[in-house]
């Protein structure tokens, strides 16, 4: 059971759902299958990701002044762990972090993971050059590895299973390690639904040893972005990540059990819309470089539905 909140905190959760009911797609999905408690604890650290994520990705400002705006509001965060704070999100999830004991270090890799982007030199990522209409070369990042990759998905997607579980509730320790795959599936999901949009801003998130594997080079990314039609083996390179990706599924299936039961319908939720986003891209998967293949807000909804259903049951049951 959750304890009783001061009007402050009930507001910053509040502040907090609204950010997330707008914004986190996905995710809001699942976090309404959870007990109260739970969905505003979710939607808290939703929020905290979703500022750090909007400072990092804001293109409409310079890379340094990027750099400048989170390195300013995370001191702000980190001086609101020792002191009160007036923003509604530190509120919400510092008083999230010490109901459900979310370690510092947690929250620090969350934070790490949203500036990746912005730094210049990152291990296990290179830079090149293409030309370009204007004359002026155009600069992309590709990772060089899968292991390069898999670290990037630790921290953008896997740290916030982590923190996840930590919410939703669990014993076995095993769950971490199923919480880190799933993070790794979901991210790959995400990588290949925006393989497009992610080339067009000069970002190649298929590592370099797997496109050397399959005889693709870089460029080829980019061109494919531009329209090019995709010869078969670069199709080959989209199942294998896909292939990866559905492999690493099977650690959500190990985790679901090894949560708290009240849980388990918003876990279940989360991991079908991915899981059939992924299913989605793999019928066709050229389409990712022709639009953004998502699942439609009427199938959403039916699983939302059957996740009610589910935790339903659970509280008649407790």
């Amino acid at each position: 059971m959750s304890a009783a909140q001061s009007p402050e905190i009930s507001a910053a959760y509040a502040a907090c759902r609204a950010i997330a009911k707008r914004e986190a797609k996905n995710f809001y999905y699942s976090f309404r299958v959870l007990p109260q408690h739970k969905s505003d604890a979710m939607c808290a650290v939703y929020a905290f990701m979703r500022k750090a994520d909007d400072l990092a990705d804001d293109e409409s400002i310079s890379l340094d002044a990027r750099r400048e705006a989170m390195a300013t509001w995370t001191a702000a965060w980190r001086a609101s762990r020792a002191a009160s704070s007036e923003d509604p999100i530190f509120l919400a999830l510092n008083d999230t972090q010490q109901r459900f004991a979310i370690s510092d270090d947690l929250l620090e890799q969350l934070v790490a993971g949203t500036t990746l982007d912005l730094q210049t030199e990152s291990d296990g990522v290179h830079t090149f050059e293409v030309p370009s209409p204007s004359g002026v070369p155009r600069t992309v990042q590709i990772y060089d590895s899968v292991a390069a990759l898999h670290h990037y998905c630790y921290l953008v997607a896997s740290v916030v299973g982590l923190v996840c579980i930590r919410i939703f509730g669990y014993t076995d320790r095993r769950a971490d390690q199923f919480a880190i795959d799933t993070g790794i599936a979901f991210q790959l999901t995400n990588i290949l639904r925006d393989v497009r949009e992610d080339a067009d801003r000069g970002r190649i998130y298929l590592p370099a040893d797997l496109l050397h594997d399959n005889a693709v080079a870089p460029e080829r990314i980019l061109a494919l972005a531009s329209g090019e039609p995709l010869q078969s083996n670069e199709l080959a390179l989209l199942r294998g990540i896909e292939l990866h990706a559905q492999a690493l599924y099977r650690s959500a299936d190990q985790l679901i059990p090894l949560l708290d039961a009240d849980a388990r319908p918003a876990m279940r939720v989360l991991v079908r819309i991915y899981h059939e986003l992924l299913d989605r891209i793999a019928a066709d998967r050229g389409a990712v470089f022709c639009k953004r293949v998502s699942v439609s807000t009427a199938r959403k909804l039916s699983i939302l539905a059957i996740g009610i259903l589910q935790s339903f049951k659970v509280r008649l049951v407790g």
